[in-house]
């Protein structure tokens, strides 16, 4: 486990794959976002899209996924302190293997929780033909090993 302490500007982490069927990005719609170009691949052809397309948040979801599972592993878990910025330069795409790529921009310590860190990091998730389908910049939350001397 890397604790804030471990976290230098310019670290970089991978993770995935995973592969997104066309019956996950009809269940994912269906629950979350019901739109025809992400329900009815039919549909979906007299679209934007041209074709069916997964919800630019289930492409977030399992970039979250793809983090957390990430040789990135940070002690306290992920903990978001909100995001920055959200592209989907490119849809995901029935049978599309998905990877992340990620950058430690900037670390500070954080001014309320000084036993915290607050990582700012670039997250980009590229598809099995490395075309961008997202990115995120966020700002993570990250325990000094400090922090374990205050919970002793």
């Amino acid at each position: 486990m890397r604790y804030f302490d471990d976290v230098r500007v310019g670290d970089r982490f991978t993770g995935g794959p995973v592969t997104v069927s066309a019956e996950d990005i009809i269940g994912f719609a269906g629950q979350f976002d019901p739109q025809p170009f992400h329900l009815d691949a039919e549909a979906a052809k007299a679209t934007l899209f041209g074709g069916l397309a997964a919800s630019g948040w289930h492409t977030a979801g399992l970039t979250m996924r793809m983090i957390v599972g990430s040789d990135a592993k940070l002690a306290g878990g992920y903990i978001g302190m909100g995001v920055d910025a959200v592209t989907w330069p490119k849809p995901t795409r029935p049978g599309d293997t998905l990877r992340i790529e990620g950058e430690v921009l900037e670390a500070r310590l954080s001014a309320k929780r000084p036993t915290n860190g607050v990582a700012r990091v670039r997250v980009v998730t590229l598809n099995q033909t490395d075309d961008i389908v997202q990115t995120l910049i966020a700002n993570l939350l990250i325990p000094t090993r400090a922090s374990l001397e205050a919970l002793v």
